[in-house]
């Protein structure tokens, strides 16, 4: 499989830049407009399932449930993106990503970070 299926694919311009520091070289925040966050919630695929408890007596990368994982990020990334957007931001700090188990039946992500404006620094 190509590298873009577990790398969070190619790269797109969203106007939104988001980085996982507190700050952005060369840049400062105009306005700091609170947090936001992107949330998905994905069932687990049977097939996923029965090929992972083959490579778990076996041993070895679950390869299609890391596919998943990859693609369920991306969703709750492009939703923490547009919810920035929506709030007048061009820019997310901090973001982290919180993955737990929803109630047994899937995976739960969620994207968050703070919601900022940022203009080249003077």
């Amino acid at each position: 499989m190509p590298i873009d299926d577990y790398t969070g694919g190619p790269a797109h311009d969203s106007g939104v830049l988001v980085v996982t520091t507190n700050d952005v070289p060369g840049y400062e925040v105009k306005e700091l407009i609170g947090e936001v966050f992107g949330l998905t919630v994905r069932s687990r695929n049977l097939g996923s399932q029965l090929g992972a408890g083959l490579k778990s007596v076996i041993g070895g990368e679950l390869k299609g449930l890391t596919k998943t994982l990859v693609q369920t990020r991306n969703e709750a990334m492009e939703r923490l993106i547009e919810a920035a957007g929506a709030r007048g931001a061009n820019a997310v700090l901090a973001m982290r990503f919180d993955v737990t188990t929803a109630q047994d039946v899937g995976t739960e992500v969620c994207a968050y970070g703070t919601a900022v404006v940022v203009a080249p620094a003077a």
